[in-house]
């Protein structure tokens, strides 16, 4: 059978990086994308790049609240949104010259049988589909959504102007990192979640210290609530609470997590299951052929992941029988301020769960000279060893967690036993010294 095309990419977020891998090694490509100017999907447009971007500002505010600077600073709303949206037309622009062997079919792509994509008026055939439609907010039944008063990270990541008072609502990497930039940004913040816990897959002590910095920061906490219903009216945003109490803010965040987004996908081959579209474990779904990658498939919603899933899928199509992926060894983080949370491999709560026998070792960072001085002082560093002695992951409270954690993820990679992380000499005075003596302590 003739195709159009070698493969068909069905979504322009991280999908993206397979396309160029693909087109430089000489396949044919289309990438059908709704709006070729969210090229790079979620994570550049209305993710993780302008929200970290708002994060280290308002970081900036927060540290300069500090009894050794005379005058505080504010943060422009307005001015912020420029830079935001002067550096994601650089990055867009930057990803359209990357694929410029790519041919970009604008419009709402739709996999309506085997290897056919359409796209408004315009149809195509693909020896190889790649779904990469990721995911979009969770809007629980009873909240009435309205961009205005009840909005979801979209419209945060568009503010110009900072609201005098806001509520989150949810405590997952969104609703914890927005909570933290609102705080942090000099906002009355309010956290509202359905559990008496933060992070409760963490190692308990990490949870509880969160707790504290999120209260250090200013965020009023009121947990082990859930909103039956929300709706904006001329007072504010009328909350009612499912025990039946009422509550009123100016603005409702609504965080409570993402779906897949598999709305494209009306072949009924692909299997879709409760946390998206079903596939194994090299990401090919039901449908020989045609593959799911990054959050439409429901294994891990983060950018990093996905761009792994979309290569890998593309080298073995390529032939080039890469490894098969451990998602066990993708880093997840969450960025809240002043220390973040990141972990790899297997937690405290996997290894329990598991029944396997593990040795644990726990530094706090409390009374360090140099956490006291770079806000690391609620701080931790935790690392797991099997049974055998190897490291099995890794979890790490402290100001940019996320790049400490690469420590224990390549030792993971690398297959690492704890004998040999201990030869492991760190700088002083740095955080990385504490992972040292977290090692060392296994």
């Amino acid at each position: 059978m003739h195709y159009d095309y070698d493969i068909l990419f069905l979504g322009g977020g991280l999908n993206y990086a397979g396309a160029v891998v693909a087109s430089k090694a000489g396949l044919k490509c289309a990438l059908v994308e709704r709006n070729p100017e969210h090229l790079g999907g979620t994570c550049l447009h209305n993710g993780c790049i302008p929200s970290k971007m708002y994060l280290e500002a308002a970081e900036t505010v927060r540290k300069a609240k500090k009894e050794h600077f005379t005058e505080g600073i504010a943060l422009d709303m307005a001015k912020l949104d420029a830079e935001k949206e002067a550096l994601l037309d650089r990055a867009t622009k930057a990803i359209t010259r990357q694929c410029a062997q790519v041919d970009i079919i604008a419009g709402e792509g739709k996999l309506t049988v085997p290897h056919t994509v359409e796209a408004g008026a315009k149809k195509m055939t693909g020896r190889y589909v790649i779904v990469g439609t990721g995911s979009r907010p969770f809007i629980p039944e009873g909240i009435e959504y309205d961009g205005q008063g009840v909005i979801t990270s979209d419209e945060v990541l568009n503010m110009k102007d900072l609201p005098e008072k806001i509520a989150v609502y949810g405590d997952g990497a969104i609703g914890l990192e927005m909570a933290s930039f609102f705080a942090a940004a000099g906002v009355e913040t309010e956290l509202i979640w359905r559990h008496d816990a933060l992070l409760r897959k963490a190692h308990p002590m990490i949870g509880q210290n969160l707790m504290k910095q999120m209260e250090a920061l200013g965020v009023k906490l009121l947990p082990n609530r859930s909103i039956q219903n929300a709706k904006s009216t001329k007072r504010g945003v009328h909350i009612t609470f499912a025990d039946g109490k009422e509550h009123y803010v100016p603005t409702l965040l609504v965080a409570t997590g993402r779906h897949a987004a598999t709305d494209a996908v009306q072949v009924p081959e692909i299997e879709i299951g409760k946390k998206g579209i079903v596939t194994d474990e090299h990401f090919e779904t039901t449908l020989r052929d045609h593959y799911a990658i990054g959050d439409c498939n429901g294994k891990l919603q983060l950018a990093h992941a996905a761009r792994a899933e979309v290569l890998y899928v593309v080298r073995r199509i390529l032939g080039k029988k890469p490894e098969t992926l451990n998602l066990e060894h993708v880093v997840k983080f969450i960025h809240t301020l002043p220390c973040s949370y990141a972990v790899v491999g297997k937690s405290k709560a996997e290894l329990e769960k598991s029944g396997i026998k593990y040795s644990e070792s726990v530094v706090p960072l409390t009374g360090l000279p140099f956490a006291v001085t770079h806000d690391g002082a609620d701080g931790v560093m935790i690392v797991y060893a099997d049974a055998e002695d190897f490291i099995a992951g890794g979890e790490i409270f402290a100001p940019n967690a996320e790049e400490l954690i690469a420590t224990v993820a390549m030792a993971l990679a690398g297959e690492m036993d704890a004998a040999t992380a201990k030869r492991t000499i760190l700088a002083h005075p740095t955080f990385s010294e504490s992972l040292e003596k977290a090692f060392l302590r296994l």
